[in-house]
């Protein structure tokens, strides 16, 4: 007798797209929630932008977010390297938040700030983890009487990631005080960057020339570790226009 489950394949299709202030995916907080001032929307695409479809939501403040890694490899693992453990130990891919797992499939809480009905639908998020251009499949709303458990147990990553602080070089303050933006573009640059979002072998470095580079909204942030310090500090040294 043969009890292995039904072997059905399923499609799923997106309900909508994200676009948000993280146009590359290199940079983005490893989670929903830690970098605040990421601003986004949810435009939901037809048949699903009927307004009677988030009739209720208003009365929502957090929304969970089904969607799919769709700049990962469609390959995957049963091993993968979290980069909370250093980019060095091993665990099943079962055990860890990583992008690269069968199916692709991905999970965020985030804020709702506005439901807009006016032409379709759109949602304004904030908090947002997701690279612009990410298809939604789904969207439910967040009960916290019955998702937050605060004595549940994290596994290897049982407390929030500690942040780096994050100073400015007069001339990219000087570039940043200049936009209409300035100051959630400050935020979110100061918490996207505390999270350190260099390559885990990496983020040791103290006396370092290299510059790196993260994309935010329309701008190059181009950043290093702070010279003579204990590793805790990275530097901004520009904020340009990207160039395509």
């Amino acid at each position: 007798m043969d009890d292995a489950p039904n072997s059905e394949h399923f499609t799923l299709t997106p309900i909508g797209y994200v676009v948000s202030d993280y146009p590359d995916k290199f940079g983005i907080p490893r989670q929903p929630g830690l970098a605040p001032a990421a601003n986004a929307r949810l435009v939901l695409t037809a048949p699903y932008n009927d307004p009677l479809a988030v009739r209720g939501l208003e009365a929502f403040s957090h929304l969970w977010l089904s969607f799919i890694f769709h700049q990962s490899p469609e390959r995957w693992s049963p091993l993968v390297r979290p980069p909370r453990l250093g980019g060095n130990r091993k665990i099943g891919v079962f055990a860890s938040r990583s992008t690269h797992r069968p199916n692709r499939l991905g999970l965020s809480l985030v804020k709702i700030a506005g439901i807009d009905t006016q032409h379709g639908v759109t949602l304004q998020l904030q908090g947002c983890d997701l690279v612009s251009g990410t298809p939604v499949v789904d969207i439910k709303p967040y009960l916290p009487w019955a998702e937050s458990h605060p004595h549940a147990q994290a596994g290897f990553a049982p407390h929030a990631p500690t942040l780096m602080d994050v100073v400015f070089h007069p001339q990219a303050l000087e570039t940043l005080t200049k936009r209409q933006d300035s100051a959630t573009l400050y935020a979110l640059i100061e918490q996207v960057l505390g999270q350190d979002p260099r390559p885990a072998y990496k983020q040791k470095e103290t006396h370092s020339e290299r510059l790196y580079g993260v994309r935010l909204r329309d701008v190059d942030v181009k950043f290093r570790p702070y010279p003579n310090n204990e590793a805790t500090t990275l530097e901004v040294m520009a904020v340009e226009p990207y160039a395509e």
